[in-house]
């Protein structure tokens, strides 16, 4: 039986204040966990990092402490995780050595590589947003390097339905992103009316006028897309 352990970690975003919109779009989705899963292998305990409302499991107890100085000895962990929060740490190389630290296995980190960010459809009608959003995440090299040991990178295939609701999820369906509750607690957090209301106004035309299908509309039946999602497994040497 793994026993998971949440230690939580300060965000630049309140989570929970973002309302039950946000809750309501951002559940985990089967798929992205199938690859963390895989990722973990076989390990009976799991520090989860900066879990939140640990969308992608629960814990067996709750401590508390921030990433950057885990309460915990050397190698007592088979397993670290941390999944879509390490952009928010206040010192990323040191939570990802302290992950390093306290875990004997596998440190896996589901993140967003911000070279892939802006290759996105959205790019076109919100470029704040996705310029924020490449500026937040660290560099798939520096995580890696943090951890140490060997470190291998895999994209993470998103699901045509995917229940976790960042942006790319809603790849091949664009009018959810019209939904102001789609956009709750991310990088739309951090750009201004201007920017939202352009991009509800230009995304709503090209639907409207086919604009948008004629170029992407492949999207729409495509089963599953390979963006900036990426999982990094780090073993030790």
């Amino acid at each position: 039986m793994t026993t998971l352990i949440r230690a939580g970690s300060a965000g630049e975003v309140d989570h929970d204040a973002a309302g039950r919109g946000h809750a309501a779009r951002r559940r985990p989705d089967e798929h992205i966990a199938r690859f963390v899963a895989e990722a973990l292998g076989d390990a009976r305990s799991v520090l989860d990092v900066g879990a939140g409302s640990g969308r992608y499991g629960n814990a067996a107890r709750t401590v508390t402490g921030a990433a950057e100085g885990l309460p915990f000895a050397d190698g007592e962990f088979d397993a670290a995780m941390t999944l879509l929060t390490v952009h928010q740490w206040s010192d990323v190389r040191a939570g990802l050595r302290e992950m390093r630290r306290v875990t004997r296995g596998p440190v896996v980190v589901l993140t967003r590589d911000p070279e892939l960010v802006r290759e996105f459809w959205l790019y076109r009608y919100a470029p704040e947003v996705l310029d924020t959003e490449a500026r937040r995440h660290p560099a798939v090299r520096e995580v890696a390097s943090a951890l140490g040991g060997t470190a291998v990178v895999r994209t993470v295939p998103i699901p045509l339905h995917c229940t976790d609701g960042f942006d790319e999820a809603y790849y091949g369906r664009p009018e959810m992103l019209l939904d102001p509750a789609a956009r709750q607690a991310s990088a739309w957090s951090f750009v201004d009316d201007r920017v939202r209301e352009h991009f509800d106004r230009s995304l709503r035309g090209d639907l409207r006028s086919g604009a948008w299908d004629a170029e992407f509309g492949a999207l729409r039946s495509r089963p599953t897309y390979e963006g900036s999602l990426v999982v990094v497994r780090a073993t030790r040497d």
